[in-house]
């Protein structure tokens, strides 16, 4: 009988490829219509991230500063958080990036304006 592959060990071995560690950070970023967003799940989903392509190329001490690092990011507010999330994600070889979004939830017209539904969840 196959043996199977530990969930934790198949998703370390996924995430050592940066596209799709991106894809899965990607994942775990957008919500679904009425989803509060999760910080445990963004934390878990940005560690997972960080063990699988920087614990390889960093020291022991490195790879729990990192942590660290995000741990002190998740727990900030304002502006500087996104800039400081960049950061964090260059140290593993990722970028943050905007996408144009094209699904119903985003736009409602053909010139891409964004709809009153996406307007009601911006916040300040």
């Amino acid at each position: 009988m196959p043996k199977s592959l530990p969930y934790h060990d198949f998703l370390m071995a996924r995430l050592k490829d940066p596209c799709f560690a991106a894809v899965y950070l990607e994942t775990h970023f957008e919500l679904d219509e009425g989803e509060e967003p999760d910080e445990a799940l963004i934390r878990l989903a940005l560690g997972d991230v960080a063990e699988a392509l920087g614990k390889p190329k960093m020291t022991p001490e490195e790879y729990e500063l990192h942590l660290k690092k995000l741990d002190e990011l998740l727990s900030q507010q304002g502006s500087d958080t996104i800039y400081n999330l960049g950061t964090w994600l260059n140290a593993l070889g990722l970028k943050l990036t905007v996408a144009v979004c094209t699904d119903a939830v985003c736009t409602d017209t053909e010139d891409h304006t964004i709809n009153a539904e996406a307007r009601s969840q911006l916040t300040v």
